[in-house]
């Protein structure tokens, strides 16, 4: 496979299904930001020590690439293969977080990103879930968009927070109180 194909150095970029678009266009920003994010699930996972939080997160980076492939689908085009994203994807990752949050102290107050590096790197790959989510939203306004995509980018969101917890929590950081001056 050949990584250089030169058919984009104009700016534009074909969707899955032959369209070509800008490459400034919401559609390839939204699943540019998911590829994003799946980068640094990917730093995110090297700071993993648990088998099953490592086979969980490649997991959920392979989920990414699903949903990457139905935002880079293009829109109206009949017979695209494109995976599935089931229900239960949603519910890993809230048994996750119900799993994690059982070993963390109560949440009371506002707390900065930070901790360890672990941790600061969760906290990074959440704001840039939370960008894709916004880029997803932003696309569903115009053209069709599975609500599973939005759903699952806002629960991995608080699935990343509540990791950077505990990694946080495992290191014996403590968490920094946000205190308005």
């Amino acid at each position: 496979m050949k990584i250089y194909t030169k058919t984009g150095d104009k700016g534009t970029t074909a969707l899955y299904g032959g369209l070509r678009l800008s490459k400034a266009e919401l559609r390839i920003e939204a699943y540019g930001t998911v590829d994003e994010l799946n980068s640094f699930l990917g730093l995110a996972a090297t700071y993993l020590e648990e088998k099953e939080y490592s086979d969980l997160m490649q997991g959920i980076q392979s989920r990414l690439f699903d949903i990457g492939t139905h935002l880079a689908a293009e829109p109206g085009k009949k017979n695209l293969v494109l995976p599935e994203i089931p229900d239960t994807a949603i519910t890993l990752l809230e048994q996750y977080i119900d799993k994690m949050n059982e070993t963390l102290p109560e949440l009371k107050f506002f707390i900065l990103p930070g901790g360890n590096k672990a941790a600061s790197v969760c906290h990074v790959a959440r704001t840039v879930c939370r960008r894709a989510e916004r880029c997803v939203v932003r696309l569903s306004e115009n053209d069709k968009i599975e609500p599973i995509l939005i759903q699952y980018l806002n629960r991995l969101s608080d699935f990343l927070f509540v990791l950077a917890r505990k990694f946080a929590h495992d290191a014996n950081e403590p968490e920094i109180v946000w205190k308005s001056h």
